[in-house]
């Protein structure tokens, strides 16, 4: 039996003062609060050092470290945190949220507020253990079996009525970089039954390495994309039940956007143009891995890797909708090549720099990948601070707060750039696809910086 006897906090929250609530301004792509004053998301995904990996932010929570990095970011010129929430922390038992969980959860509201800093709730995920009844949930395959989705509804709407009304919480991004499987036992059924809707013989579920791929390949990439939709559906409508005002998201992975080869399999199956419809606005992660480790060798290194994300964020803002790159950061997301010299912090700032103007035009904020270095990480996660693990100030923390108070004075203004159309169709059946594309958009891309 669901739990309903938490009260929303807003009725029994009594300390500190809330900000206003932050709103979708559809007119610029863009948000703003109850006045209409802009509000232009910039801060990072937050979790400490010194906490392990996968960070314990919950389990390791140290509420005056905390406000010791939220006055920091402050300083710095943010205005949000992405925080990831664990099940072993929130979600033990099916029928309620801990409670150990929600208090430490209240107290760093309690300290946004102090700061002046908005929230940006993800999860659930497994970074602080998966409870037992998880075992037989398939939560990673996203491959919308009910057992998974049911526990999920049940999940949102207990946190999103709880923190009804708290306009410290700027919106809910359903889980970090979804993907779904290639291949389960509840997809093999699915795909049958998505196979007969359409009046089409059973076929076996593709192998994503034949090749040529086998004719129908682009129908299977469809009906993961169809999981992907069922599954942000269930989720919003969820929280949207349990708190109408409340804003829905959902981190993308850049596999999500087949805009560079990558293998069949790998595409995640989130289209933006399928589960925009039921989302506040889009989130786009991405780490420059055009050929593996990005190695700094000059301008036109760069360039690959700034084209491959200008198609992608202008491919997830097509859909009308706000765009935030909620994840991003110098290196990719695996380790670091062995025996590669990493680049300079300079490096680092000038990157990152790149990154927020080239998509300027299209997103509208901006969340880095860690405050600080993070040493115990076994991915980039080591380097992708904006200070190291001791505290220090890096070269991309200054250029940080030159953006920050950039767009603080002059919001970004949204304006989609002529470039070739991803052909996603084509692109989710054939790497070379893929391969074509970013080539035909490189060209534009490079020829558009020369006439300018």
């Amino acid at each position: 039996m669901l739990l309903t006897t938490l009260l929303p906090l807003a009725l029994i929250h009594a300390a500190g003062e809330h900000p206003p609530r932050v709103r979708v301004d559809r007119a610029r792509r863009g948000f703003a609060d109850a006045s209409g004053r802009p509000f232009v998301p910039f801060g990072v995904n937050y979790y400490r050092p010194g906490t392990g990996w996968a960070p314990q932010l919950w389990k390791q929570f140290d509420a005056e470290a905390t406000r010791r990095d939220f006055a920091r970011l402050k300083e710095l010129g943010a205005n949000a945190v992405r925080v990831f929430i664990s099940f072993g922390s929130f979600y033990n038992q099916l029928d309620k949220l801990d409670p150990d969980g929600l208090a430490k959860f209240d107290q760093l509201l309690d300290l946004a507020d102090e700061a002046g800093l908005y929230v940006h709730p993800t999860g659930p995920d497994h970074w602080e253990g998966a409870p037992a009844w998880t075992k037989d949930m398939s939560f990673h395959s996203c491959d919308a079996n009910e057992a998974s989705l049911k526990a999920l509804d049940d999940y949102w709407r207990m946190f999103a009525s709880r923190y009804r009304g708290r306009t410290t919480v700027w919106a809910y991004d359903l889980r970090n970089e979804p993907s779904v499987a290639w291949e389960t036992p509840h997809m093999r059924t699915q795909w049958e039954a998505w196979r007969k809707d359409r009046g089409q013989e059973p076929v076996p579920v593709p192998d994503p390495k034949a090749n040529p791929p086998v004719p129908y390949i682009g129908d299977y990439q469809r009906f993961r994309e169809s999981l992907a939709e069922r599954w942000v559906a269930r989720q919003a409508t969820a929280i949207c039940a349990a708190d109408p005002d409340a804003l829905v998201t959902v981190g993308l992975i850049q596999w999500s956007i087949p805009a560079q080869r990558i293998a069949l399999n790998q595409y995640a199956a989130f289209r933006p143009a399928a589960i925009a419809k039921h989302l506040d606005f889009m989130e786009l992660h991405y780490y420059p891995l055009v050929g593996g480790c990005y190695r700094y060798e000059g301008a036109e290194a760069e360039a690959t890797q700034l084209a491959v994300l200008e198609a992608m964020a202008r491919e997830a803002a097509k859909p009308g909708l706000p765009l935030v790159i909620a994840e991003f950061g110098w290196y990719g997301g695996g380790p670091l090549d062995a025996g590669t010299k990493p680049a300079t912090e300079e490096q680092q700032a000038e990157w990152c720099r790149h990154l927020v103007e080239t998509t300027a035009p299209l997103a509208c904020g901006w969340l880095n990948w860690g405050m600080y270095d993070h040493p115990e990480a076994k991915d980039v996660s080591r380097l992708t601070g904006l200070f190291t693990s001791d505290g220090k100030e890096k070269a991309w923390a200054r250029a940080f707060r030159d953006l920050a108070h950039r767009f603080r004075a002059k919001p970004p203004t949204f304006a989609m750039p002529e470039r070739p159309d991803l052909p996603w169709d084509a692109c989710i059946a054939s790497g070379d696809a893929m391969e074509k594309f970013r080539q035909a958009y490189l060209k534009a891309f490079l020829a558009d910086r020369r006439a300018n």
